[in-house]
């Protein structure tokens, strides 16, 4: 074996980093789905994809990579992480509007250091709270962000503040100025490369020390603290590395829109979708949030071109992940390779799904007309 080839209970793995070692078949998953990542531009332009759609949904569930941080590891909801995402566009936009900064990086670099400081002053007040408690708290200071942001005329009210530097032009990337459609290409391929590093350091955090701290306290807070671990510090310094996730994705995303406003970056739905996404991708999982938020984004962006209640469209699929896919769409693919391959071998449990599902069904509808006859006429 190689230093690269490992062996491990009579299997060989490949070490990508120290501590990092995957099976052939997650190998050739990961490097399937980074060359997808990269041939994205020329896919979309073949099939008539939505570039922007696809891009938007990336940062989108980058964003999600870092409030499942809190969600996966502390069972922590937090209903406001929207905050970050749009601080960090908002001290992007405020650079390059205000300071007429023209640097790409410089903009984005801004961002995650407004964000960064939200989240280390909305961290500091709900990191000893729990449940619907700390979900109503981040909630709460989402609002208050978003309702200051909407009425000052720094920020230009509703209408927002623009990314150009110069009123016309988008900022340099790397120094150059480039034509509008080298400036989105440049930065898709910038953006895969912040999400792959991305994705990395979160891997090396949650299999760290701290990371297995913070799976501590997720499952028994009193139990983390008896065993030495400082409980509020420890989701203090995570709330805030969630925060930066949301604050370098919003960064992108006012480098990506070159226009930035309250509604589609701070507004309370917003935290809604980000959590949504992890979910919808798969909690469970490191990448799982990024394919639910390029999932939900593409629902989001062209489900209005082709079903008038799209909104519902967005709740139905939401019903149906919870339901029949509960550890989301990355997350049951194992489950859902090993029931395809079993009822392969014996057809006959098909028989024993379909009796399963109508057995299911009749008991949602018989709970729905409970719960209707109790709200009309006050009595089951």
């Amino acid at each position: 074996m190689s230093r690269f080839l490992v062996d491990r209970d009579g299997e060989t793995h490949v070490r990508l980093l120290e501590g990092m070692e995957l099976t052939k078949g997650q190998t050739v998953l990961a490097a399937a789905g980074l060359v997808l990542l990269f041939l994205v531009p020329d896919i979309t332009r073949f099939t008539g994809l939505s570039f922007t759609a696809i891009h938007r949904g990336i940062l989108f569930g980058l964003a999600a990579v870092g409030l499942n941080l809190l969600l996966r590891h502390t069972e922590l909801v937090s209903f406001g992480h929207a905050a970050f995402f749009g601080v960090g566009a908002y001290g992007a936009a405020v650079l390059a509007s205000h300071f007429d900064v023209s640097s790409g990086l410089l903009l984005l670099l801004g961002g995650v250091l407004a964000a960064t400081t939200i989240a280390v002053l909305v961290g500091y007040f709900v990191a000893g709270y729990l449940d619907i408690y700390f979900a109503l708290l981040t909630l709460a200071f989402n609002q208050v962000l978003y309702a200051f942001v909407l009425q000052s005329s720094y920020f230009n009210y509703s209408d927002g503040l623009s990314v150009r530097p110069d009123g016309l032009n988008p900022p340099t990337l790397f120094g150059l100025e480039w034509t509008s459609a080298g400036y989105d290409l440049i930065l898709y391929y910038f953006t895969v490369v912040v999400l792959v590093v991305s994705l990395l350091v979160m891997w090396k955090l949650i299999n760290s020390p701290f990371g297995r701290a913070l799976d501590a306290i997720g499952q028994n807070r009193t139990r983390a603290r008896f065993v030495g671990i400082p409980v509020e510090k420890y989701v203090w310094v995570a709330f805030v590395i969630s925060g930066i996730y949301g604050g370098l994705a919003g960064g992108l995303f006012a480098l990506l829109q070159l226009h930035v406003s309250p509604d589609p970056t701070l507004y309370a739905f917003v935290s809604g979708e980000i959590l949504f996404m992890a979910i919808l991708g798969g909690f469970g999982t490191l990448v799982g949030p990024v394919i639910g938020g390029v999932v939900l984004v593409y629902l989001l962006v062209q489900a209005p071109f082709y079903v008038e209640y799209y909104n519902a469209l967005t709740g139905l699929t939401l019903v149906a992940v919870v339901l029949f896919l509960p550890e989301g769409i990355l997350g049951s693919i194992p489950k859902i390779g090993t029931g395809l391959a079993r009822r392969r071998r014996d057809p006959g449990l098909l028989r024993e799904d379909v009796t399963a599902i109508g057995s299911s069904l009749r008991q949602s509808v018989t709970r729905a007309v409970t719960t209707v006859r109790i709200i009309v006429f006050g009595v089951n």
